[in-house]
């Protein structure tokens, strides 16, 4: 009945995957930056756990999966040669800093507009706006000659940019789990981070398997990231005949409506409290979406996209812009948290009576 192409079917599944996203982190409301935001403010490891476990589920999911149906994911853009370190570190750290100003990442911001909050609109505007800017525009050429400098590409080349032991990362990710997570039982409530770890591996499975079969188009091997694909989103709005579907931005909307319908049955969030601080939320939306929508560029992916996706190869570079992100965005906040610019909605703390794996 319906003759679909392959590169149509994958951006179905791209579509499904991200319904799925969108719906589980809108639940449990899945954050990196609101992890280490928990933490300064309240000493909470609930939703640092979360993201711990997406790691660890990714990084096996995705070996596993790659091993049995012969993936390469040398092929990936987080496993490239010739990188240069610097400029992945200092995009890291303009990420990190850029997300805690504007009170998320990228995909936290999906989830925040998706639930009503029309300041998280503008985050995304901007940071799809600078990542093309940094990509293709002005900003490309200035920081070009950075980028591509041959001295720093030279001195990166000493480390080279390796698959790392997947027993040492995974063993190193599983020590800090266990110290987040104080009680054994709590982990059953860390369902979120589990599904978000099989929806990466899940990708790169429709994109590196199936997409060999796609005669029609060329299908790129990547799973979920969000900086570039918002600028490709941007791009494609604004020129849709020149421009075309892809997994990426397939990705994007799948987000956006599983997190809008999850919204109206998990109705408990909303991002009014803020109007009450002395936050200009549209003012810090817009330069910490700046700052995400260049460092997302430079460092080759954003929390999701070098956390999980690119943490999943086991990447160097990888666990490098991770954490970049996560030492600037930590200093960030604290600084943000000095100046009472930290805001807190909602608390997230384990509730050891009422176990939440309950949906």
């Amino acid at each position: 009945m319906f003759d679909l192409e392959t590169y149509e079917i994958i951006n179905l599944l791209g579509l499904g995957i991200g319904i799925i996203f969108g719906m589980v982190a809108q639940k449990k409301q899945f954050c990196f930056s609101g992890s280490i935001k928990d933490y300064i403010l309240t000493k909470s490891t609930k939703r640092a756990s979360s993201v711990i476990m997406a790691m660890i589920v990714a990084i096996i999911a995705t070996t596993l999966m790659s091993n049995h149906f012969e993936v390469d994911l040398s092929e990936s853009v987080y496993l490239r040669e010739n990188l240069n370190y610097a400029t992945i570190i200092l995009g890291g750290a303009m990420f990190g800093v850029g997300m805690m100003i504007a009170d998320g990442c990228g995909n936290r911001h999906l989830i925040k507009f998706a639930q009503g909050d029309s300041n998280s609109l503008i985050a995304l505007i901007f940071i799809g706006i600078f990542a093309f800017a940094t990509s293709k525009g002005l900003i490309h050429g200035i920081l070009d000659p950075i980028v591509a400098n041959e001295t720093l590409i030279s001195i990166s080349s000493y480390i080279q940019n390796v698959q790392m032991n997947v027993y040492f990362v995974v063993g190193l990710l599983v020590v800090t789990l266990i110290y987040f997570l104080k009680r054994t039982k709590r982990v059953l409530s860390l369902f979120d981070g589990a599904i978000i770890g099989l929806l990466v591996a899940a990708s790169w499975y429709v994109t590196g398997v199936m997409g060999e079969d796609s005669l029609e188009r060329e299908i790129t091997l990547t799973a979920i990231t969000f900086v570039y694909p918002t600028a490709k989103s941007l791009e494609l709005f604004s020129f849709y005949e020149v421009n075309e579907l892809t997994f990426g931005i397939s990705l994007i909307i799948g987000v956006i409506l599983g997190a809008f319908s999850m919204s109206k049955m998990n109705k408990q969030f909303s991002f009014g409290c803020t109007a009450n601080q002395n936050i200009n939320r549209a003012k810090y939306n817009m330069f910490g979406g700046a700052l995400m929508g260049t460092g997302g560029m430079l460092s080759i992916g954003c929390t999701v996209g070098q956390g999980l996706t690119g943490l999943s190869t086991l990447a160097f570079a990888s666990a490098l812009a991770i954490l970049s992100i996560f030492v600037s965005a930590y200093i960030a906040a604290i600084i943000l948290n000095k100046y009472d610019k930290l805001p807190m909605c909602f608390i997230f703390d384990w509730d050891d009576n009422t176990p939440d794996y309950q949906i």
